[in-house]
């Protein structure tokens, strides 16, 4: 017979201590789960029977541990959108209630990734690194906590931000036909925010996966992705995920205010939104109105428009802007979806489909377009320009369309004319060159006091180019006044106007000799 030797009978009893330790502290817990039946399953909804103390918008487990969110609560059973594929799910499965609503990580772990409307990474760039999740459903801030729209967005854009300018904490409309230019404004705009300290999310909704790749690269290939967020619903996804990706944006850019930063969420676009709003809500049975559209669809993009602010110091002092696009058909701009959008926002910028086939690129049409903050949001330097431009240039157009019936012109109105034309070929700027101000501004005085107009049409873009790199190379002090926000007196003025007029002499010059 042999016995254990003394470490081996120590380390059984030890064993035998933390296993009677175990068992005591042991208790058997019940847990209540509240489980129910799906009783339907369509194109991204489900309807189910047995949670009654479900709650709206509240999150749902199917088997294979898909979601779905509470959407209708009737008496008999529940509809549910699906934010997961519904393969795997069928009548008589199983749901279980979660007792949460749906979040979104937040943080600047998120800068430079690519997200889905659930938060989950879709670049291939491994885990998310973050530490906060905020509910996608928010209220928006009380009116005692927002600030006045003071500080510019500057575009880049002559166009917009001399004739439409944009503040932080605006909601500005995009809106035009298809295929007229409405995201290449939104691109241009982020890639002018390098170096600003300026946030961009851009939310693609229901859009093609290879144009909003597209949309990506081009940021990425400019250096321009580090301080941007891409929360993506693309039109192969489900209409749920859809439906809830700019509520998701915009907390993430919710979070980002709050810690007192500006940031820019692009809505891509909520034509496509009110569409995967307007088939969940006939799959679901919800009564239609006016275009099959449910009666709340002026409030879903109310209440997330709303949410679009400059805070108060106090509450932060950050600003979420919103420029939420829509596509309008045949330049109809009082359809529905068109005039509630237009009704929600403090403005529009209106693209038109002749000046894009005309060529006049971004194809801003200016009488149609309106910013409601206005020349609060503008440096002082463009208020001793754009009033005369504006008026100027509408002028024009209203003349040109006169001019066009052959009738006999004045001297006076044909020289408006003149000058209307070399305006709309300043204002044209090609894609992927947004400017600063002080190039905008040298480039827009030289063509309000007439600079360009001995040159004939065809010569103004050339002479454009020369006026502005020499008023940026030969006036350093005088720009970095004018991006510092001074007002131009009556002597700047004069310094840029016989600065332009020095660098189209030398231009002319330089012309003759190499034509001689």
């Amino acid at each position: 017979m042999t016995t254990d030797p003394p470490e081996l009978e120590k380390a059984l009893a030890d064993t035998s201590d933390v296993l009677s330790d175990v068992l005591k502290s042991y208790r058997t817990k019940l847990q209540i789960q509240e489980v129910g039946t799906v009783s339907f399953v369509g194109q991204g909804i489900a309807h189910v029977r047995g949670l009654r103390g479900v709650r709206s918008e509240e999150l749902v487990v199917f088997s294979g541990d898909r979601l779905g969110m509470v959407f209708n609560l009737d008496p008999e059973e529940i509809g549910v959108i699906l934010l997961d594929e519904g393969e795997g799910i069928s009548a008589g499965s199983d749901v279980q209630r979660t007792g949460r609503v749906l979040d979104i990580p937040v943080g600047s772990g998120l800068l430079g990734r690519v997200l889905d409307s659930k938060g989950r990474p879709m670049d291939n760039s491994g885990p998310l690194k973050i530490s906060k999740r905020l509910p996608v459903e928010q209220t928006a801030p009380a009116i005692m906590d927002r600030a006045p729209v003071t500080v510019p967005l500057q575009t880049g854009l002559k166009v917009v931000d001399a004739l439409i300018p944009i503040g932080r904490g605006q909601r500005e409309l995009i809106l035009g036909d298809r295929q007229t230019g409405k995201t290449a404004i939104v691109l241009d705009t982020f890639l002018n925010q390098k170096d600003k300290d300026v946030i961009c999310i851009y939310c693609g909704i229901g859009k093609r996966a290879s144009a909003i790749a597209k949309f990506i690269a081009d940021l990425r290939e400019r250096n321009a992705v580090n301080y941007c967020i891409f929360v993506i619903a693309t039109e192969d996804n489900q209409p749920g995920l859809q439906f809830i990706a700019p509520y998701a944006a915009t907390t993430i850019g919710e979070y980002f205010m709050q810690q007192g930063r500006d940031v820019i969420v692009v809505f891509d676009d909520l034509t496509r939104h009110a569409r995967a709003y307007r088939e969940l809500s006939l799959l679901l049975h919800r009564p239609p109105g006016r275009e099959a559209f449910p009666g709340d669809i002026f409030y879903i993009h109310s209440r997330l428009l709303e949410r679009s602010t400059h805070l108060r110091d106090e509450y932060g002092g950050g600003s979420l802007t919103a420029l939420p696009i829509i596509e309008t058909e045949a330049q109809n701009m009082s359809a529905y979806i068109p005039t509630n959008l237009i009704s929600i926002t403090d403005g529009q910028i209106y693209l038109s489909p002749d000046l894009f086939q005309k060529g006049n690129l971004p194809a801003v049409d200016v009488g149609k377009s309106v910013s409601r903050v206005g020349g609060k949001t503008q440096l002082p330097a463009y208020r001793s320009v754009a009033g005369d431009l504006r008026l100027s240039y509408s002028q024009f157009e209203e003349l040109e369309i006169f001019s066009r019936f052959g009738t006999r012109l004045d001297e006076d109105t044909r020289q408006k004319l003149e000058r209307g034309r070399r305006v709309r070929q300043v204002l044209k700027q090609v894609q992927y060159n947004p400017l600063s101000v002080s190039e905008q501004m040298a480039a827009l005085i030289a063509v309000n006091h007439g600079v360009f107009d001995p040159l004939p049409i065809e010569k103004v873009l050339e002479a454009e180019q020369k006026v502005r790199s020499a008023v940026i190379t030969q006036l350093p002090d005088l720009c970095k006044r004018i991006e510092e926000g001074e007002d131009l007196g009556e002597k700047e003025l004069e310094e840029i106007i016989k600065t332009a007029e020095n660098a189209l002499e030398t231009q002319n010059t330089d012309q003759k000799d190499a034509d001689d």
